[in-house]
């Protein structure tokens, strides 16, 4: 991710909604650890979606033309997720 502002989400294993927002990651992983939490901790733009920030940077591992059917789709855009952004897992507090 370049120099624009980010955020840091946590989700933790079970997929559900973030737990955690925080705009420093020392931060992030303080809190995570404190309460030795199991999930990802993934850095995302601010006033960007997920799937524009992957294709504005080339990180959508699809065809063309499948992306150009799947970006009109609005639940694979609100889903959108890609292991290209910066992210870290933890278990129990403790980063992998």
């Amino acid at each position: 991710m370049d120099n624009r502002k980010s955020i840091w989400v946590f989700n933790s294993s079970n997929k559900g909604l973030p737990g955690g927002v925080f705009d420093d990651q020392f931060l992030a992983e303080k809190w995570i650890a404190k309460n030795k939490l199991t999930g990802t901790l993934t850095k995302y733009p601010v006033n960007q979606g997920a799937l524009d920030w992957a294709i504005q940077n080339n990180m959508v591992n699809m065809k063309p033309d499948k992306l150009k059917v799947k970006a009109q789709d609005p639940y694979f855009i609100g889903e959108f997720t890609t292991a290209s952004m910066e992210h870290y897992h933890f278990e129990g507090g403790c980063k992998d």
